[in-house]
Formats: C-alpha cells, sequence, structure tokens
C-alpha cells in the first residue's frame, strides 16, 4: 500500500490517528476545568505509566481540551536542570500566559501586580532582567523574592490566579516528563497549587511521568495524595488495542483479518507505541485492502529494527559499561520486576556493591521501584532487545579501591 496513506504514526509523542482507551483520563480533566470554572475545588491529575504508553499523547488532548474552553494553556517537558533553570524556562511561560490573558494596553491594576511579580521571580535568576523585556514594570518589592523558590512560586501563581480569575479565564500548566523535577522543585509546585485550591483561583497543573513519581510527590510533600490522582495508564485492553489497528487502517479502505490482529496483539503487547510501529511496518510490506497474518509476521523484521535503532538503542547508549551489565543481568531474569539480590548473584557482585549502579538506572529513567527491593524497567519489552543487543552477559572487573592511608617513604 501506498507510503502517502500509511495512517500510523510511530513518532514520540504524535498523535494517533485513534486515540482509545483513554477515555476515563479524558473525563475526569473534563470534570477538573469544568468545577474550577464553578469555583469548585477538584483534584488535578498526574498521569503515570511506562514509556511508549501514551503519556504525551494525553497531555496533548488535554491541551485540545483546554483551548476549546478558553483556557490558557502553558506546556513544559522537564529537563534535569537546576533551580535557576527551572525558574527561567517557568518565568517565560508564565510571562506568555500573562499576556494571552489580556494584551498589556487593557491591564487593570491585578495584572500589573501580577506582572510585577513575575519581575521579582525572574530577578532571582537574571539581575538585569534582561530576557524579561515587555513588562516594562518595577518589581514587587516582598513578592517572589525570599529567595524561596516555594514562597516565590506561590506568589507567583496567586498573582497570575487572581489576574485570571478578574478575567473569567483559567490557566493550565501541562507538564511532562515530572520524575526530573528535583525534590525541591516538586515541593514548590505542588505548594503552590495548594494555595490555588485553598482560594479557588483558576490556575492548575496537570503531568505526566514515570511509575514513580506518585512515591516522589508524596517525600515531596506529604499532602500530595489528596491534591492529585495518580492515574496509571499502561498497554491496551484487547478491544481497544485491535481497535487502534483497525480504525486508521478503516480510514483508508483497508482492513485486518482476525488472525492478523491476533498476531499483532501478541507482538506488541498492546502497548499503544509498539501498536503504532508495527501498524506503520505492515503498511508498507502488505499489497491490502485485507491485512492477513502473512502481512503482519513479514513486517516483524522492520517492526524490530525500527524500535531497536531508535526506542531501545538511545536508552541503552546513555548506560556505561557496568550499567549496561546490570540491566542485561535483569533482562536475563525475566520482564517483572527483580530484586536486587537476584540482580547481584547473577553477576556475582553484592547488593551493596551495585546499590550506586541501581541508583543510577532509576536516577536516568531507565529503572523505577514499584516496591522496596525492586526494579523494573520503564520501557516496555526492553529485557527482550537487550537479549538481542547483548546475547552474552559481560560484567566488568571491579575497579580496585584506592588507598586512603599515606604511601610509606
Amino acid at each position: 500500500m501506498q507510503a502517502l496513506t500509511n495512517p500510523y504514526t510511530p513518532n514520540a509523542g504524535a498523535e494517533p490517528q485513534a486515540v482509545v482507551g483513554r477515555d476515563d483520563q479524558l473525563g475526569s480533566f473534563d470534570l477538573l476545568l469544568a468545577r474550577i470554572e464553578h469555583g469548585r475545588t477538584e483534584q488535578s491529575m498526574i498521569i503515570t505509566g511506562l514509556r511508549g504508553v501514551g503519556k504525551t499523547v494525553l497531555l496533548g488532548q488535554f491541551r485540545t481540551k483546554a483551548l476549546a474552553k478558553d483556557w490558557v494553556v502553558l506546556e513544559l517537558e522537564v529537563s534535569k536542570n537546576d533551580e535557576a533553570h527551572f525558574r527561567t524556562a517557568l518565568a517565560s511561560k508564565l510571562r506568555t500566559a500573562l499576556f494571552e490573558l489580556s494584551p498589556k494596553a487593557k491591564w487593570t491594576d491585578r495584572f500589573t501586580h501580577a506582572a510585577a511579580v513575575l519581575r521579582s521571580f525572574t530577578l532571582t535568576v537574571d539581575a538585569t532582567g534582561a530576557w524579561t523585556a515587555g513588562l516594562d514594570v518595577d518589581a514587587a518589592e516582598g513578592f517572589a523574592d525570599h529567595a524561596n523558590l516555594a514562597l516565590d512560586l506561590t506568589d507567583v501563581f496567586v498573582a497570575l490566579g487572581e489576574a485570571a480569575k478578574e478575567r473569567g479565564r483559567g490557566v493550565v500548566l501541562l507538564f511532562d516528563e515530572v520524575q526530573f523535577l528535583s525534590k525541591i522543585q516538586l515541593g514548590a509546585t505542588i505548594e503552590a497549587l495548594h494555595k490555588m485550591v485553598q482560594r479557588k483561583l483558576p490556575v492548575t497543573l496537570v503531568g505526566a511521568g514515570l511509575p514513580q513519581i506518585a512515591e516522589l510527590a508524596g517525600d515531596a510533600k506529604s499532602y500530595a495524595e489528596r491534591l492529585f490522582k495518580f492515574p496509571s495508564i499502561g498497554n491496551l485492553i484487547e478491544d481497544d488495542a485491535r481497535l487502534a489497528l483497525t480504525q486508521p487502517a478503516a480510514d483508508e479502505g483497508a482492513a485486518y483479518d482476525d488472525d492478523a490482529l491476533d498476531e499483532a496483539l501478541a507482538l506488541t503487547g498492546g502497548y499503544p507505541y509498539f501498536l503504532q510501529e508495527l501498524g506503520y511496518a505492515v503498511w508498507t510490506v502488505a499489497d491490502g485492502p485485507v491485512i492477513s497474518r502473512e502481512d503482519v509476521e513479514a513486517a516483524v523484521p522492520a517492526y524490530e529494527s525500527k524500535l531497536d535503532e531508535s526506542f531501545f538503542r538511545v536508552r541503552l547508549d546513555r548506560a556505561t559499561e557496568l550499567q549496561r551489565a546490570y540491566l542485561r543481568a535483569m533482562a536475563q531474569l525475566g520482564s517483572e520486576p527483580q530484586k536486587a539480590s537476584d540482580v547481584a548473584d547473577v553477576m556475582g557482585r553484592t547488593s551493596q556493591n551495585l546499590g550506586p549502579t541501581r541508583a543510577e538506572l532509576i536516577n536516568m529513567g531507565l529503572l523505577y521501584t514499584p516496591e522496596h527491593g525492586f526494579a523494573a524497567f520503564t520501557v516496555p519489552h526492553f529485557d527482550k532487545f537487550l537479549i538481542r543487543a547483548i546475547p552474552k552477559l559481560h560484567v566488568p572487573p571491579l575497579k580496585p579501591r584506592k588507598s586512603s592511608g599515606r604511601a610509606k617513604e
């Protein structure tokens, strides 16, 4: 079939032609905005799940819904940065929100105050205020100048929320990769949002991140579990997985037979990104209009090669030799969460010796801890890839410990 008409979208964060299986989360977002618009409070959300399950796509759906209701939407993909970089990135987004809520020519006292508070917030990282051009106001003394991120961000959110309320509009922040926020950054964001709830101001935040974010949020602020819901999304149930393949094909006049769908689901496990990759690969080999099991089987080499070269390889390439060995040892044990002691046994080391390596892999976002003492891959089917990519486990020798005593003269 023609490449031009290929209806599948195996790109990071790209919205598939058929978004299925996420009605609960979409409904919760509708309710969140509706209750805030009516001056009521509602728990916000941080969507959790493995890589490739559609968290970023879901944030995109939230953006569309919010814009349709005339909300101001701020999107931020979090990266590992210090507080200054976080302030800079967030302040730039908040400045945009201020102008979207009202052109400067129509600013009231509340908007001028919000701009002054934001300028105070930005002066913390840039004393010249060079990149706040366009605000053209003096910093608000006593606001957002506490040298404390939680207090400063709360001041900014309150000022912005009061300005938004005056205009009868709302602001929603959509944060992706929330797990990369530091404990201070996450705690400050939660504290600022808590104040929005207390004052019933129309500013809210919806995030997405890896499975460990619920625990991280709880560690940052004990009341996070009362402020947020943490819905987990994963592979699609069978009917939805079938629909994710058949609906885009039907839109282009093609169809899958039952055997082809059975094989496709067995290969992908129903994971949304894998379904898109397989669908794309099948479209390139099938003659159509009916796609058969043979077509799916013929597409497997291209499907696995694409995943190996992009989705999987980019993550493995970031790992050191010892980190790769740890991942490979986990894969040898299977796809389930593995005990640290079992991984250490496979590698011929001790859990204590490998503790820093395990912590590094968690910090890199390659592993997460579903329960104490266990670790699991954040990427579906990563174990199968590791077996293909590293056929034989190789554990680098221990480096000799440096002597702490003085050398003999």
